[in-house]
């Protein structure tokens, strides 16, 4: 094993070293040119990077700077070139989207059962649209697509827009839209959508962007002034419970008794997050409201708090059918019955069943509750150095290396999950441990998890940074299995970690959760930056 780790980053270190740091520097350079779109300056970086060691990327990026105006032939030979490989996929997901902007549908067509990810709302909202325009009928594939507005884009409004004129959506569907817009902050949508039903515009923008100005002059007349203030009250109760409760309420008899519950959807789904002692009366009153994705879940979860196991019951059984699949509401589900009717109760038992023989927590659980001991299964045989030598050599997985070295994060991801999926058991056990002695912890996890029969459990349950938690979790008396588990799920363990709303390192520590913590424990010299040390995030 200690000669195939040598072997191993011996490989590693000889294909990072081949280029210089003034042609990584280049590289990053073109890269960040073809993003500001200065097609001059990418000209000029990518000719200093003939010889660089990951040629699909300069290739790509400098096909990019003009890919306006880059031919169909100059795409497909890019394609042809580097066929099977990551940024293949990712330069097909460009051209599907500039073809579906153009409405290039026989392309299009040609092209889309190539494209390998799948991992793109609006290609697949061209993909619907493109389907339309033939006369096909895919109201209830797009009901299923569009649930997160802010990934929208051109495509998903297009498609709701034709799916609206042709009739296969009705004044709800697009009003589900309004609300789910709403939702998730996403103003643009939220404009496209009212305006197919005749609402206002700038009104709808002022209850997502300014929602107390919206609420204070109150629920109107019409169904879309109704729609708006609903709107209104839920980004209110963002900022203030308590102003939506009473703006709610001063409204409610211009309300339709749905319209009301809805607005009470909307609060509860706010005070759901602060979990505020009132959320579960809230929910009682959205009774009869259409419920989002996530206010659907988080109405059962406030009711888990509180053992209402007929209102568990009754919310999962009005998810859809991908979220009633999910282990998650399977066992809960479960658990709501057994509670009811008995914990041999034959449904209650069926359901456990379905999904006890998985690895996952809830599973896991299940398979607890139908008394079976649950243990960790016998580890497969560790990768031969043979195996690892020869993991080690996977282009794909030495490109990821690179990127992580440069920081790309995105771009190594990418590259690791690309070639890991054709990956055989073995194999996949020996990326997860060439991602560990490379210090990619989160992709040595990812990796691990991907194996079905055989597995290594340090590689899916890493205690990284031991001589540090060790002497933390015993002075602070706090369960170091579990402060694992927290990094585990909060950061996949990886150093520099940062969330969309600030929070770093390995804890996921807010800046001010870090001051604040700082200042009690006598830490003076404490700065933000120190939130990415290991021993510090730890610590706090």
């Amino acid at each position: 094993m200690v000669t195939a780790s040598v072997t191993v980053n011996l490989a590693c270190a000889q294909d990072t070293a081949s280029d210089t740091r003034k042609e990584d520097d280049a590289f990053l350079l073109l890269r960040d040119s073809v993003r500001r779109d200065d097609a001059a300056k990418a000209e000029f970086y990518g000719a200093q990077l003939t010889n660089y060691s990951i040629p699909s990327y300069v290739d790509y990026y400098r096909l990019k700077s003009h890919f306006k105006d880059a031919t169909n032939a100059e795409i497909r030979d890019f394609l042809k070139r580097y066929e099977g490989s990551a940024i293949a996929d990712r330069l097909r997901n460009d051209w599907l989207l500039d073809l579906g902007r153009k409405r290039e549908w026989a392309t299009f067509d040609e092209q889309y059962p190539q494209f390998l990810l799948q991992d793109d709302t609006q290609v697949k909202c061209y993909n619907l649209l493109s389907r339309l325009t033939k006369g096909q009928n895919v109201a209830a594939d797009a009901r299923a697509l569009l649930v997160y507005p802010p990934f929208y884009g051109e495509a998903c409004g297009s498609l709701i827009a034709s799916l609206y004129q042709t009739g296969q959506f009705k004044d709800e569907d697009v009003w589900t839209q309004v609300r789910l817009a709403g939702e998730t902050n996403a103003t643009g949508p939220a404009r496209r959508a009212i305006m197919l039903l005749n609402g206002s515009d700038k009104k709808i923008a002022q209850a997502i962007d300014l929602p107390t100005i919206a609420m204070a002059k109150g629920a109107g007349s019409s169904r879309a002034d109704h729609e708006t203030f609903l709107v209104a009250v839920g980004r209110g109760a963002k900022t203030s419970l308590k102003l939506a409760v009473m703006a709610l309420n001063k409204n409610a008899p211009k309300l339709t008794p749905q319209e009301r519950a809805i607005g009470w959807a909307n609060v509860a789904l706010q005070a759901s997050y602060s979990l505020a002692p009132e959320t579960a009366e809230y929910w009682q009153k959205s009774s009869g409201a259409p419920l989002s994705i996530d206010q659907v879940q988080w109405k059962a979860r406030i009711a888990l708090r509180s053992q209402d196991w007929k209102t568990v019951r009754a919310t999962i059984a009005a998810m859809p059918q991908s979220l009633r699949s999910d282990p998650t509401w399977i066992y809960w589900n479960a658990r709501a019955i057994a509670a009811q009717d008995g914990r041999t109760a034959p449904e209650a038992l069926a359901l456990y069943r379905s999904i006890s023989t998985g690895n996952d927590y809830y599973s896991l659980l299940s398979a607890e509750e139908l008394g079976q001991l649950v243990t960790i299964p016998p580890p497969g045989a560790p990768p031969t150095p043979f195996e690892l030598a020869a993991i080690s050599t996977n282009q794909g997985l030495q490109r990821a290396l690179k990127f992580f070295s440069m920081r790309l994060r995105f771009e190594g991801t990418r590259e690791w999950n690309w070639e890991t999926r054709k990956l055989s058991e073995r194999e996949l056990i020996a990326a997860a441990e060439f991602a560990r002695q490379n210090h990619i912890l989160d992709r040595m996890v990812y990796t691990s998890e991907k194996t079905r029969v055989q597995a290594d459990y340090t590689h899916r349950y890493p205690v990284p940074h031991d001589d540090i938690m060790q002497p933390t979790t015993s002075t602070l008396g706090l369960d170091r299995a579990w402060v694992y588990g927290l990094i585990r799920q909060e950061s996949r363990f990886i150093m520099d970690a940062q969330s969309g709303v600030g929070a770093s390192g390995l804890m996921q520590v807010m800046p001010s959760t870090g001051r604040w913590v700082a200042k009690k424990i006598g830490l003076t010299d404490f700065v933000q930056d120190m939130l990415h040390d290991v021993k510090t995030n730890i610590l706090l």
